[in-house]
């Protein structure tokens, strides 16, 4: 059984996706005769992957914070940039923190489900987590900077 992660978005991010699954649902069914399959794989491809974007979208809408003010405190969560200071060696590190249909990130992508996204999810602007690697050490990081990844990129300062 899986738990579903609340997410925190803009209500102007929640507009964007329901009228993004408003315009893929409009979109008509794709049915094809058995003997057609092989030669409309393509059209039979982009079917199967709208289903699985509407599905996507169906998950984010239905797990979202819309609006909420975290009083002004920056907290990782999915869906965000997140820079980390390793308190051993001084080195930082970019990624962004578990989003589904990010494959084509320009970052790497680290899963909340990872120990390093477990470790970070839910930490605020200079708290430090500690998380254990699969060689059994553990390993101390600092939250240094979050911020949303909307669009296939970081957004910074309000860009």
């Amino acid at each position: 059984m899986t738990t579903t992660e609340r997410i925190r978005m803009t209500q102007q991010d929640h507009s964007r996706l329901l009228s993004e699954l408003i315009a893929l649902r409009s979109q008509h069914a794709v049915e094809a005769p058995d003997d057609f399959l092989d030669y409309h794989a393509n059209v039979i491809a982009r079917y199967c992957a709208r289903k699985a974007r509407i599905r996507e979208i169906e998950q984010l809408l239905s797990s979202a914070i819309v609006g909420v003010d975290t009083g002004g405190d920056v907290i990782a969560q999915p869906g965000m940039v997140v820079t980390i200071s390793y308190e051993a060696t001084g080195q930082t590190e970019t990624f962004l923190l578990g989003r589904r249909g990010a494959q084509n990130a320009d970052i790497p992508v680290y899963s909340t489900l990872s120990p390093l996204g477990r470790a970070i999810t839910g930490a605020r602007l200079g708290e430090q987590r500690v998380y254990s690697i699969p060689q059994g050490a553990d390993l101390v990081v600092t939250l240094i900077e979050a911020v949303p990844y909307r669009d296939g990129r970081a957004r910074r300062d309000g860009n």
